[in-house]
Formats: structure tokens, sequence, C-alpha cells
């Protein structure tokens, strides 16, 4: 990723001339890993979501106390721009039935597949065929639903209390979209690999 961009004018502020107590120099320092934090949850939306949590924190910069407490509070800042952003698509009761996603099993299909069938090590042969660029075209594909609080549990360290209250969906829902969103993803990842030739060209290098 490259870096990042500040807009001339954005949400009623001169982003690219922010210099109010040094708020420019500590945002920049904060933007790769907002980014990275940022494409991991939204994808596509990753750049306006960043600049939607640069307005809000530049907006609100006096209330950070103390700079080293900078990384938390940008980190909290992303977090509610992304809850605001998706919490149509990611609250509420899952009330949609169990779909074939539910009983995936990628582990299953491997070894139904046998993709490499002269490896001893076949499932992580398979893995290892994901760059990271490819694990980022995956994650693509799932819903923000799913993607979101997969992301913030599985990557990210969150409790599923904490992602519970984040997104203000029961717990018992928040557990149901991490199922079916590992489900999407086992399923996302072997659909990729077949679409884009993966297999095949790791059985070519052998």
């Amino acid at each position: 990723m490259g870096e990042a961009r500040w807009p001339s004018f954005y949400g009623g502020v001169m982003v690219v001339n922010l210099e109010r107590n040094g708020f420019q120099q500590v945002a920049r320092e904060q933007l790769p890993w907002l980014y990275a934090l940022a494409r991991k949850l939204t994808g596509d939306g990753a750049e306006d979501v960043v600049q939607e949590c640069l307005v809000k924190a530049y907006r609100s910069f006096e209330d950070l106390r103390e700079i080293e407490a900078a990384p938390g509070w940008f980190r909290t800042i992303l977090m509610n721009c992304v809850r605001d952003r998706y919490r149509r698509s990611a609250s509420g009761i899952d009330e949609s039935p169990l779909d074939e996603d539910s009983d995936y099993s990628l582990y299953g299909k491997i070894a139904e597949e046998d993709p490499w069938p002269y490896s001893d090590t076949v499932h992580v042969d398979f893995l290892h065929s994901f760059s990271e660029e490819d694990v980022w075209a995956v994650l693509d594909r799932l819903s923000p639903k799913y993607r979101i609080p997969l992301v913030l549990v599985h990557m990210e360290g969150m409790s599923v209390e904490d992602v519970t209250r984040m997104l203000g969906a029961p717990k018992n829902t928040v557990l149901s979209w991490l199922h079916r969103g590992r489900k999407q993803f086992e399923r996302e990842l072997w659909e990729y690999a077949v679409d884009n030739g993966l297999l095949k060209e790791k059985a070519r290098s052998q």
C-alpha cells in the first residue's frame, strides 16, 4: 500500500493543512496501521473510513492528553467509524436460515480433492499457496456482517463481549456471525484458489 493521501478538503476541514497542536505529525505516524486495520475491516472502503477517522480525531484532538496514548485513541475512533458505517448490516438478530456454508469444512474439502497427492502436508501446502494479497482478496469476498466480527476477534484479538458491545448486537448473534464468517471464509479460500489457478501453480512447481 502506497503512502496515504491527505485530501485537500474533507468534511469541512482542510486536512492537508492540519497543524493544530501537532495533529498532522501525530496522525501521520498512525496512518499506516490505521489503513491496514481499516482495510481488514472494510475492504475497498478503507480510505473513506480512515479519512472520516482523521476528521473526527482532528475535531476532538484536545481530548488526547498524552501523545503516548495516540494509538489507542485513534483505534477507538476508527472502530467507532467502522461501527457507524456498517451498523445497519452488522446489527440485529440474524434470522436467516442456515445455508450450506454452515457445515462447510475446508479441511474435508482439501482431503476430498487431494490437490497434491504426493504431499504429506497437503493442508499446509494449500495455505502456503496464498500470498498476503490473496488473503486480502478473500476477505473482500465476505459480507461486512461476517468480516467485521471475524477480523476483530481472530485478527485483532478482541473478545466476543467487546465485539458485542461495539456492534450493539446480542452475544448469540455475534457468535452466529463468527461461525458463519469462518465457514464462508473457508469456502472462499477454496473457490479463490480454484478461480485463480493456485492449485495448478502449486502442482506445476512440484
